[in-house]
Parts: structure tokens; C-alpha cells; sequence
């Protein structure tokens, strides 16, 4: 014990001077000084807080770069990714169907290949309706289209910012000269190879949907046989809820966008607005974009009407469209939505625009219900209506004023 202490605190002379070798007692905080010089080790360079943020910081780098590997993976197999991801969607929402067919004695094969055609009659039926009232109505639309776009023009330059004709007659030149160059064919030998991979896709959606439709379940439960005890409960606990949320989103969606498009279509055609039932249907399409489609939707019908109908069918039309919108928010999203998608608006805001920036159109179809999935899986992640730990709405004993007035 000498020999560390005179290693430690510098030899003999400090002892004598401290009292470990006299009669009277030394004081008891140098004791306490030189056992804390002994004993107390280093600190570490990670200890503090500046370190654990560094730690953090790191930490978050790490995930970022995950994300990102995770969705460049995607990127390179979205001919595999999105038919799987569309079909588990569609599976999910006619699903019920299929099951209660099932109970009613209809054969598995026979009752998936009844569904799965409705689904494919559904789609083609909306896509033929959108194509032929738009052909049987072109030629009227575009020389109403080139005639308000004269109107237009003519007023344009009544204003003292109007571009001069030679420069609008400079991009109309330009825009003849993309349609005639090389250019314009590259692009259109690509749009050639998109519809390639649009119909692979489709064909794929579909005999993925029809395997999912078939034998859904029991193709999970292989999933999960790796997993035993809380593991497995989990897992399945996650699926449910993943079949759940899609199955309800797009159930409650797709009525909501029914209710929108009868009454937008309806007001068009009161007010005889060209190509009111194409309209129509891209309401019911655009509907499953949150907030964005709605607002889309409304101004395609209001131009439409601007150019065909004139400034006051086009006001009305404005009327129309917030009038249901509001009705739609307001009264029956709450009904027919109800729980499956608890998403704050600005949380949908980024979503959408974050879907969109990685995937285009497809992301910003997908954003939204694939967040729901994730924020129900939280929600069950430590049991049936016991959210993740850190996910818990937080009890306060002070209740957080309203406004910087109350005290």
C-alpha cells in the first residue's frame, strides 16, 4: 500500500506531510483527495455529451445510408417490386371477397379466378371509358382548346408585361422543332419501351394477385415458420394489420372516390361540360391521392370548363368541386375510413411529396397507404392496441397551456 501511494502521489515526504506516518490523524478530505487520485480511472473520451451525441450522430448516418441502399435496391427491380406491392394491395382489399365465396361452397380456384377477373374488368372497364370518351370528343375539344388559348392570348396582350408575338412565335418554333428532331424520337422509342414494361408488369400483378387471392395464408404462414413464441406472435400480428390497413384504405378510398365522382360528374353534366364522364373518372382515380388529387382533380374539371363553357360554368364548377370536397372530408372519410389510415395532413403532405421524388407517380400512390402500414405495425408491435414503446402517447402531470397567456 506505501509502495503505490509513493508511486502515486510522489514518495515519502508527501506521506509524512499528509500524517499517514504520524501521530495525528491527517484531514479527512486529503484522505478522501489522494483515494480519489488512486482509485478514480480516466475518463472516456465518449462519456460526455458531446461524445454521446457523436455516437448518435453516427448512429443516424448509418441508417440513413441503410435507407438509401435499401431504396436503390428497389429502384433496380421495380418490374418485380411494384407488381408484387400492387397485387398484395389488391389481394388485401378483394380478399373478403374471395373468402366469402369460399363459405358459400364456391370452389378455391373458381372463386379466386371470379374475383380476379372483376378486378381486371374494373380496371380495363375505367380505362376503355376514359379512352373513348376522350376519342369521340377530341376533335370538338381541341378546336374549343385552340380557340380559348387564342382568347387567352388576345387578352395576354393587353397587359403591359405581354410577351411580344415574335418571342411566342419563337417557342412555338421550338417546340416544332423537338416534335421533328432526333430528340423527340429517342423519347418516343422510350415511351415505347415504358409501355413494354407496363404490360410485363400488369401480366405479372396479375398471376402474383391470383396466387395471393388463392393461397394468401397459407403462403404466409410458411413465411413465419422460422419464427417461435413472442417472435411469432409478433410477426403475426404484423401481417394482420398489414392486410387490415391496405384492405380498409383502399375499401374506404375507392367509396370515397366513388361519391366524388358521381357528384363532380353530375354537376359537369348539368352544366354540359365536354368530356364530363372522362372527368368523372379521373376524379375517382385522382382520389387516391390524398389532399393533392382532390385539388388536381378540381382544377382539370375548372380548365376544362374555362376553355369549353366559358369564366362563369367554370366558377360554378369550382363551387362544385369544394362543395364535395368538403362533404368528403368532412362527413364521409371519417365514416368510411375510420381507423385505417390516422395520418396527421402534414405527415401526408411530406409523404406525397417524398413518394413522388423517389418513385413518380406509382410513389405518390404508394406513399400514403404503405405509411399507414407502417405506423399500424407500430401500433401493434407490443401487442394488440400496444404500441412500440417509444411510440406511447406520453402522460403529463402539467398540462401544456394553450397559449403563452395562461399561466
Amino acid at each position: 500500500m506505501a509502495r503505490n501511494l509513493r508511486t502515486h502521489v510522489g514518495g515519502p515526504r508527501y506521506l509524512v506531510s499528509m500524517g499517514l506516518f504520524s501521530r495525528h490523524p491527517a484531514p479527512r478530505d486529503a484522505v478522501n483527495s489522494v483515494a480519489q487520485a488512486v482509485q478514480t480511472p480516466p475518463k472516456s473520451l465518449w462519456a460526455d455529451g458531446f461524445g454521446r451525441l457523436a455516437v448518435r450522430a453516427v448512429q443516424i448516418i448509418v441508417v440513413v445510408v441503410l435507407v438509401a441502399g435499401i431504396i436503390w435496391g428497389i429502384q433496380q427491380v421495380t418490374l418485380v417490386i411494384i407488381p408484387l406491392v400492387l397485387a398484395l394491395i389488391f389481394a388485401s382489399a378483394f380478399g373478403p371477397v374471395t373468402m366469402w365465396m369460399r363459405r358459400k361452397g364456391v370452389p378455391s380456384v373458381i372463386a379466386t379466378l371470379l374475383t380476379l377477373l372483376a378486378v381486371v374488368v374494373v380496371l380495363a372497364a375505367l380505362g376503355w371509358l376514359v379512352a373513348n370518351a376522350v376519342i369521340n370528343q377530341w376533335d370538338y375539344l381541341s378546336s374549343q382548346a385552340v380557340q380559348g388559348f387564342e382568347q387567352a392570348q388576345d387578352w395576354y396582350h393587353t397587359l403591359p408585361f405581354a410577351i411580344s408575338q415574335d418571342q411566342v412565335n419563337q417557342a412555338i418554333q421550338g417546340i416544332q422543332g423537338f416534335v421533328t428532331s432526333s430528340s423527340f424520337g429517342t423519347g418516343a422509342l422510350a415511351g415505347v419501351s415504358a409501355i413494354a414494361s407496363f404490360v410485363t408488369g400488369f401480366v405479372l400483378m396479375v398471376v402474383i394477385l391470383f396466387f395471393f387471392l388463392k393461397d394468401g395464408p397459407r403462403m404466409w404462414e410458411f413465411v413465419l415458420r422460422p419464427f417461435h413464441g413472442s417472435d411469432y406472435e409478433r410477426a403475426r400480428r404484423i401481417g394482420d394489420k398489414t392486410v387490415t390497413v391496405l384492405g380498409s384504405y383502399v375499401r374506404g378510398t375507392a367509396s370515397v372516390a366513388a361519391v366524388d365522382a358521381i357528384g363532380i360528374g353530375i354537376g359537369l353534366a348539368i352544366l354540359q361540360v365536354p368530356l364530363a364522364l372522362p372527368l368523372a373518372v379521373l376524379v375517382f382515380l385522382l382520389a387516391f391521392i390524398p389532399i393533392v388529387g382532390a385539388v388536381t382533380a378540381g382544377i382539370l374539371a375548372a380548365l376544362v370548363a374555362l376553355v369549353t363553357n366559358g369564366p362563369i360554368v367554370a366558377l360554378i364548377v369550382v363551387g362544385i368541386v369544394v362543395l364535395v370536397n368538403q362533404l368528403e372530408g368532412n362527413f364521409l372519410q371519417p365514416v368510411l375510413m375510420g381507423r385505417s389510415m390516422k395520418l396527421h395532413s402534414f405527415v401526408v403532405l411530406v409523404v406525397l411529396a417524398g413518394g413522388t421524388a423517389i418513385g413518380g407517380i406509382l410513389g405518390t400512390l404508394l406513399a400514403v397507404p404503405l405509411t399507414a402500414v407502417v405506423w399500424g405495425i407500430i401500433t401493434v408491435w407490443n401487442g394488440p392496441d400496444k404500441p412500440a414503446e417509444w411510440a406511447r402517447r406520453k402522460k403529463r402531470k402539467d398540462p401544456v397551456p394553450l397559449s403563452g397567456n395562461e399561466s
